[in-house]
């Protein structure tokens, strides 16, 4: 159980890691080009909204409390995830060459494609992460399920 919990803390720190990466990138160019249309830049303003709501819960659930038990949270925003990371595909659009070729992946200010294949990377490592989380979840609590159903009907055979 305690390689569980070791891997599930690491679990964590990737998903906080990820998050603050996608945050901190994609906020940076929400603040370059604060005088768009707000309509324009629905899907970034979204994808930093997904970033902070897991920034939020990857902080809190680090501490090991009841770790397995928010899966459904974890799923959830695996698929928000998902989505931000359709939307910012969808975005690139074949404007900087191949979306999964990672050859100018870079976080240098005059790149501007190497930062947007960086925040495509690293919002779909994070959404992986917290599908994983929430698969390791499911089965966490199904196993827990069984063991005590498996405990009640040892201690009263009758029932």
């Amino acid at each position: 159980m305690i390689l569980a919990d070791v891997f599930f803390f690491i679990l964590r720190i990737a998903e906080l890691a990820f998050a603050g990466i996608v945050a901190g990138i994609n906020g940076d160019y929400l603040r370059s080009v604060h005088n768009a249309d707000s309509w324009y830049q629905g899907r970034f303003i979204y994808t930093e909204v997904v970033a902070g709501i897991s920034l939020f819960f990857a902080l809190v659930w680090l501490f090991p409390f009841a770790a397995f038990l928010h899966w459904p949270i974890d799923l959830l925003i695996s698929i928000c995830w998902f989505v931000a990371f359709g939307l910012l595909v969808n975005f690139l659009g074949g404007s900087c060459g191949y979306v999964f070729n990672w050859d100018n992946l870079s976080f240098h200010r005059d790149n501007q494609c190497g930062k947007w294949k960086a925040v495509i990377a690293f919002s779909f490592l994070s959404a992986i992460c917290w599908f994983v989380s929430a698969i390791i979840g499911i089965f966490w609590v199904r196993d827990r399920e069984a063991q005590v159903y498996r405990r009640r009907f040892r201690a009263n055979p009758r029932v």
